[in-house]
């Protein structure tokens, strides 16, 4: 068995920083035991039906803009595992889940960038999922637990987002300005709900969370909901364990949530 996660993929520049949070998702990439394969569901790929990549070789994307050059010089080569995606299919069709196959896209900054960071070879086949922030959370939930049976076979399941992501809000001229106090109220809120598996009230974090009207604008809530899919993946355990928190630009939240074991 192999837990799943939840990162944060924070701002691109982590790509190229040394610094607190990218040493330790260095580290937790060491610490891990090695998968056979990823699955990886990116707040930066957002779909109305769920998406699943069946691609050999995967082209780096660079869906962001008024970055250093060094950053678009970056190739993160990862390869595809046409065999585990139709897997991943037939679980979905087993289990009633609409999906569609994608056979040209390549990985967008919150998938290679995390997964550089964990895995700076490349040497893991990856599977890019998409989200669809129009699903109910458990309606994403569901979609995770339909795949928590790969775990037992070494696939680890990686949701990639924010839980505090707000961009009208961050503080880009003060990157270690003090942490906003609403920010953390969320963050204290979810931790609490995520290690009792409190789903309900997990469920209706938009109206029960402090400032989660802030902290997960209805705007973008495609960053706060892959947590609902790794939250799935691990419905046989029901564990949650926070591995990382911190913050950037007085509210950007560098969260790693572990589920399972």
């Amino acid at each position: 068995m192999i837990p799943s996660l939840f990162i944060a993929h924070g701002a691109p520049l982590i790509a190229i920083e040394d610094n607190e949070y990218t040493q330790f998702l260095n580290t937790l990439g060491r610490t891990l035991p090695k998968p056979k394969a990823i699955i990886l569901f990116s707040a930066h790929w957002e779909s109305s039906t769920q998406k699943v990549s069946e691609v050999d070789d995967y082209k780096t994307i660079y869906d962001f803009g008024g970055f250093p050059e060094s950053l678009y010089q970056i190739v993160y080569p990862a390869k595809g595992n046409i065999e585990l995606a139709k897997e991943i299919e037939e679980s979905f069709s087993n289990k009633g889940i609409p999906y569609e196959v994608e056979t040209t896209r390549g990985l967008d900054h919150g998938a290679w960038v995390v997964l550089r960071l964990l895995y700076p070879n490349a040497d893991i086949p990856v599977i890019s999922m998409s989200v669809n922030p129009t699903l109910s959370p458990e309606e994403q939930y569901k979609i995770g637990k339909s795949l928590a049976e790969l775990r037992e076979k070494e696939v680890l399941i990686i949701a990639s987002g924010g839980t505090v992501h707000n961009l009208r809000t961050v503080k880009l001229a003060e990157e270690n300005a003090k942490v906003d106090q609403w920010a953390l109220d969320f963050d204290d809120w979810l931790e609490e709900r995520l290690k009792s598996w409190d789903v309900k009230s997990l469920f209706n974090y938009a109206t029960l969370a402090p400032n989660a009207q802030i902290a997960v604008p209805s705007y973008g809530n495609e960053h706060f909901i892959p947590i609902f899919y790794a939250m799935g993946a691990a419905d046989n355990e029901q564990t949650a364990k926070l591995l990382h928190r911190s913050y950037r630009y007085g509210n950007l939240s560098h969260s790693v949530w572990q589920f399972g074991e």
